[in-house]
């Protein structure tokens, strides 16, 4: 992670439990019931394994309740949305990502939420960046090989993601452009059946996150060609980045934080930000996270909701260049 991210994202404990204290009596209650958290994902997946990890980690302290509750569809939105939706008292949260709050609404024509009116921010709690794999009988031992043979074939070549609009679908379409190269992109509904056909040989490609296909690497199923951030990444030591691979300009991490409904009391959020913060200062939970390739970060409900307003600007550009849509 950046000096200027970890600048950005740092530690904001003593505010958050000073905020915490100073709310109305009934968030010294809170919680009284157990809390339920949707992931707008499919179990299995990156953002299926963050969200369990780190609830975990609060409850093995707090001694809270949290009933993880998978909702996938429509790249995330119906998750997201069934949040956004709920009883604003707290005891809904979502782990939303890059993708459902910061480039689905650039993407879709209509949405069924608004991420920066209708949910405040919580905890951001990780980030992670992504991994282009090809299957282990892959002919492709390196991206400068994918490349070469992309451009011999222009969209012969096939590369999957776990979605329409995905981190991992726009991830690949900035590579391209930054290697003028044009692959085919063959979207899933995501990222077990993906990760299944890339293995098998049935799809060339594949841009994912590290937590997401992490797994399947060290197995030896998947070859890692370079991962997307500035720095390698510590449990894929020997897999390049895109500029060690010879691509400059086409970094991209995606993160993770959880969200409640619009209208949460603030005394809750403050209670469940300084929890979460906590939980995230964790060595056990460092490492979980860390060996499944994603970078703990943390700080305020406000930082957390500059980096979503900040990050759509930056992927509706890269939406509107591309010239992707769903209606």
């Amino acid at each position: 992670m950046s000096t200027s991210r970890r600048a950005v994202l740092g530690f904001a404990l003593a505010a958050t439990a000073a905020l915490a204290g100073a709310g109305p009596a009934h968030a010294q209650a809170f919680p009284s019931k157990p809390i339920r958290v949707f992931v707008p994902f499919p179990p299995g997946g990156g953002t299926d394994i963050i969200a369990r990890e780190v609830t975990q980690a609060v409850a093995a302290t707090t001694k809270w309740t949290f009933v993880i509750e998978n909702k996938p569809g429509a790249g995330g939105n119906l998750g997201v949305d069934a949040a956004a939706k709920s009883p604003a008292d707290g005891y809904t949260l979502v782990l939303g990502q890059t993708s459902n709050l910061s480039i689905n609404p650039s993407l879709y024509a209509k949405m069924p939420y608004d991420p920066q009116k209708d949910l405040v921010p919580v905890a951001l709690v990780a980030e992670a960046p992504m991994v282009i794999v090809t299957g282990a009988s892959s002919p492709f031992k390196t991206l400068a090989k994918a490349v070469s043979a992309g451009k011999a074939k222009p969209g012969a070549i096939n590369f999957a993601s776990a979605g329409n609009g995905t981190v991992g679908h726009l991830a690949s379409e900035v590579f391209q452009r930054s290697a003028d190269v044009k692959y085919q992109h063959v979207p899933y509904k995501g990222a077990a059946q993906a990760m299944t056909d890339v293995i098998s040989g049935q799809v060339e490609l594949y841009f994912s996150t590290v937590p997401t296909l992490l797994g399947q690497i060290k197995q030896g199923k998947l070859r890692a060609l370079a991962v997307t951030s500035g720095k390698r990444v510590d449990d894929l030591p020997n897999v390049p980045t895109l500029a060690e691979a010879g691509f400059k300009g086409a970094d991209s991490v995606s993160w993770f934080g959880f969200l409640a409904p619009a209208g949460t009391p603030a005394d809750v959020v403050a209670k469940l930000n300084a929890e979460f913060n906590k939980a995230l200062q964790q060595p056990s939970l460092v490492k979980k996270l860390g060996d499944e390739g994603a970078d703990v970060i943390s700080g305020t409900p406000d930082q957390f909701a500059a980096l979503i307003r900040s990050d759509a600007a930056r992927w509706g550009k890269v939406v509107k260049d591309a010239g992707v849509r769903i209606d």
